[in-house]
């Protein structure tokens, strides 16, 4: 058994891929995808499902890595405010080596901070540096870094 992808259903799947590109360095695995059918119908359990997005190769896996997965369908139902304590899924997470110049590529680039870079130790695992942001959709996404020499 191996995970194989996350997926985030995008207003605009295309501009929403591009930040991921931009602010994380995620790849494109083409081709990008315009699926509809019966199938997509029974699979999903959504009447007349038309679905258009790619998959993005998540950074620090080589090419057989794991995928987001950018979708928009047809027709969409709106969401509620994404915020951290609500059940479900809660956030994506990314290991880089700056976080302030990481959170900065991300304002620059349509998403938004939900709160405040900050840091503790984590006994016998190291020093932790993280922030909580969100993408351009309000998808939450943790920024951390690791100093593990400090144990």
């Amino acid at each position: 058994m191996k995970y194989v992808h996350t997926n985030i259903i995008s207003e605009n799947w295309q501009k929403l891929a591009d930040f991921y590109i931009n602010v994380f360095d995620c790849q494109p695995v083409p081709p990008a995808r315009d699926q509809s059918g019966n199938w997509l119908d029974k699979c999903t359990g959504v009447s007349n499902a038309h679905l258009k997005g790619m998959h993005l190769r998540l950074p620090g896996w080589g090419g057989n890595g794991p995928t987001l997965e950018i979708y928009s369908y047809g027709e969409m139902e709106d969401n509620l405010v994404t915020i951290p304590n609500r059940k479900g899924f809660g956030h994506i997470a990314f290991e880089v080596d700056d976080v302030a110049e990481v959170l900065e590529n991300l304002l620059v680039n349509g998403g938004s901070k939900q709160g405040e870079i900050t840091g503790k130790m984590v006994e016998g695992v190291g020093y932790i540096t993280l922030i909580y942001a969100k993408d351009p959709e309000g998808n939450i996404i943790e920024i951390q870094n690791w100093d593990r020499s400090r144990k």
